[in-house]
């Protein structure tokens, strides 16, 4: 099962408030790298789905969001935790690397 976009800054915030943690991939469809990242995004979403949420974000639409965070590269990974960036993982990276920093925030 593919990792689902967020829609807009709306749904993003209430993730912020509702989820104790979650994986952003910050993307855009121009963007050529990403596309080697979504692959590895959608498996990550269905190896953790039963423990947390994993999403794309279009910065070219949600660019109020890329500004707070001060997202300048992509694809840029972010994973939040209890509203908070806790990590920020930016270019493409193995698959191995997105699990093992989703992992050390499992514990």
């Amino acid at each position: 099962m593919p990792a689902a976009y967020i829609q807009n800054e709306t749904e993003f915030d209430a993730l912020l408030s509702s989820e104790s943690l979650f994986v952003v991939d910050c993307t855009a469809t121009w963007c050529g790298p990403c596309k080697l990242v979504a692959p590895l995004i959608d498996q990550l979403a269905d190896d953790y789905s039963d423990r947390v949420k994993v999403l794309k974000l279009d910065l070219d639409a949600n660019q109020s969001v890329a500004k707070r965070y001060g997202i300048r590269s992509i694809p840029a990974v972010i994973i939040f935790a209890q509203g908070e960036v806790v990590d920020t993982l930016v270019g493409a990276k193995k698959y191995e690397e997105y699990s093992a920093a989703l992992e050390q925030h499992l514990q």
